[in-house]
């Protein structure tokens, strides 16, 4: 049994009359039956209850299909197999040819290697036998292929060739992707939305869900600043990490309870304890649908100060999603997702396009660009990440790459100041991350200059905008006051500045319960990085995940910060919190918090202050 598993002895009541309460994070039941059912502890990353039938993800959506083709079915397949082949081919031929013109030989010299292995008989040979022999689907083939690889490469000690099992993913997910644009669930699975059960979600695997209708995830690795846990958020879905072996004891279609709050994943529930998790479903949709009528309500605390409650985004639906929501603009919006989504490499005009399209879209116009944040979990290989580093959250990423390829790193700036330029009336923000030095600051305004001279040069429409830095990186917060003069503005990363700071991965399970954004360490240091900028009249935002969490949204307002930037989907009950703070209420929650020394028992101080703040919107706040 995994440490994690546990035999809970839910109470049911015989009498259905009875009904059912929501306490503290749990369902109440009367204690007049008794029924064993198995259910599994993880992170609450996403608040809500949801119940549905469970999506496995086993590999990077190369379907394990086992259905077998009838005789007359084989050719079909083989011919579909081939058709996908060549245009992988041909994508990877327009990539090695666009990279090498836009980035540089060697980065391109990674799809000529792709390449080979797609035309190595060894490769594609055994895909058409099991398909022609075997009677295999193309997809499952390419699964028992992409298995086989895996092995292989994992039993040699040469890290070199371990290496590259990658570089066969990367080729096999490509032919999988013509084959199949968007991986559906199977066939048998028609009951409507979906639980996504996966390792982990990454951004290329989130983009690939395409418009695969999710009701809640489940991850086995992650953390509350997980991709997983942002996606959820993202779309106002629950959401449960660091579930160890879901996988090997949930099937698609079994049916799942997933308790974003408590952390809790029931796996095919008996019948009486599913009512129950339904009837709470419905309390929280209920909740989210009242409180979304408040988006053309002004963002006030308790006393009338008005805050600035504004949206991160990743593409032009999440824009969308930011006014109905009733956000006041654009706090973030990454741009890395424009380029995990996209074929190729983005030229100038198409990311003007794309730049042109959200500023539009976003309310009031007003839009934060942060430049590319690519490495860590998030890598193209045009870039040369075609091999991995030791620590890569750390490592070569983010403005340190763009450095390396200022060619590619001007296009992008040049798109984004004349995106400002051509959209009437747009108030645009340009934002560096993981900015960790006062001379990378600088360099990135020379850039900037550079920029501005040629599009001068080139009598193409711009617009100066203000220049800000993502502070995210322990070095910049402890040095805050000499890097204030070099920026326009400060919006804080607290995802990676969490992370840093606790020196502990947030996707490594083994240690992401460090990496706790309400640690007396971390709130020190929000406390002096907002005293700082307030002190020192620079506009100062929030983005990171905590911006949207009850609980550290209430000491964040303490600590002075009245701008904040969060997934679409909480913007309204973070409105209706903020409607409930009162500035005695700061200072008293502000001392206390800053008086804990850990963190459970600051988390615990906030819980209740919460309660007592806001006692109706317990219900949207993780434990």
């Amino acid at each position: 049994m995994e440490p994690a598993d546990q035999l809970a002895v839910v109470s049911l009541s015989r009498d259905l009359t009875a009904g059912y309460r929501w306490t503290s994070g749990r369902v109440e039941l009367p204690n007049d039956g008794c029924y064993i059912s198995r259910m599994r502890n993880g992170i609450g990353v996403s608040p809500g209850v949801a119940v549905g039938k469970a999506y496995c993800i086993h590999q990077i959506f190369v379907n394990p299909d086992t259905r077998r083709l009838e005789g007359q079915e084989t050719t079909a397949e083989l011919s579909k197999y081939e058709n996908a082949r060549d245009l992988t081919a041909a994508d990877l031929q327009a990539l090695q040819a666009k990279v090498k013109a836009q980035v540089g030989p060697e980065e391109a010299s990674i799809f000529a290697v792709h390449e080979s292995i797609l035309r190595d008989p060894a490769f594609t040979d055994k895909v058409r036998r099991w398909i022609a022999d075997e009677h295999q689907t193309a997809q499952a083939a390419l699964h028992r292929l992409l298995n086989e690889y895996t092995s292989l490469f994992a039993r040699t000690k040469d890290n070199y060739l371990r290496e590259r099992v990658n570089d066969v993913r990367d080729v096999v997910v490509r032919i999988s992707a013509h084959l199949s644009e968007v991986l559906l669930p199977e066939s048998d699975l028609d009951v409507g939305p979906l639980i996504v059960v996966a390792d982990e979600l990454l951004p290329s695997q989130a983009v690939a869900l395409g418009d695969i209708e999710v009701k809640a995830i489940v991850t086995q690795a992650g953390s509350q600043t997980s991709h997983a846990a942002i996606i959820a958020r993202s779309r106002g879905i629950p959401a449960v990490s660091g579930v160890r072996g879901i996988l090997r004891q949930v099937n698609n279609g079994d049916t799942l309870v997933v308790d974003g709050r408590s952390g809790k994943v029931v796996v095919r529930p008996n019948a009486e304890t599913e009512s129950a998790y339904r009837k709470l479903e419905r309390e929280f949709f209920d909740l989210k649908d009242e409180l979304v009528a408040n988006r053309d309500s002004p963002a006030l605390t308790g006393d009338g100060e008005a805050i600035e409650l504004q949206a991160n985004i990743n593409n032009l639906a999440d824009t969308r999603a930011a006014i109905a929501m009733g956000g006041s603009g654009v706090g973030l919006y990454r741009t890395e997702y424009l380029f995990l989504d996209h074929p190729s490499v983005p030229d100038e005009e198409e990311q003007l396009t794309t730049y042109c399209d959200i500023i539009n879209a976003a309310p009031g116009k007003s839009v934060t660009i942060r430049t590319l944040d690519i490495g860590g979990d998030k890598t193209v290989p045009y870039l040369g990440h075609d091999h991995a580093e030791a620590n890569p959250f750390m490592g070569w990423r983010s403005i340190r790459l763009s450095f390396e390829h200022p060619e590619f790193f001007h296009t992008q700036i040049r798109a984004i100041l004349r995106a400002a330029g051509e959209v009437e009336d747009a108030s645009v923000k340009l934002l560096f991350p993981m900015v960790t030095t006062l001379e990378e600051m600088n360099r990135l305004r020379s850039m900037v200059r550079r920029v501005c001279r040629h599009l001068d040069e080139e009598n193409k429409t711009y617009r100066k905008v203000p220049i800000g830095m993502m502070l995210e990186v322990p070095a910049a917060a402890i040095s805050i006051d000499s890097m204030l003069h070099v920026v326009d503005y400060i919006s804080i990363g607290s995802n990676d500045l969490v992370q840093y700071l606790m020196a502990a991965d947030r996707d490594n399970p083994k240690v992401s319960h460090l990496c706790q954004p309400l640690a007396p360490p971390v709130l020190r240091v929000l406390a002096n990085v907002i005293r700082s900028c307030r002190r020192g009249q620079k506009p100062v935002t929030l983005c990171g995940e905590m911006a949207g969490q009850p609980r550290a949204f209430v000491v964040l307002l303490a600590m002075g910060l009245r701008s904040f930037s969060m997934s679409p989907a909480f913007i309204p009950s973070i409105k209706e919190l903020a409607s409930h703070v009162t500035d005695e209420d700061c200072k008293r929650i502000l001392r206390k918090a800053l008086s804990l020394r850990t963190t459970a028992n600051v988390n615990r101080y906030l819980g209740e202050e919460l309660q007592q703040i806001a006692p109706g919107l317990s219900i949207l706040d993780t434990i």
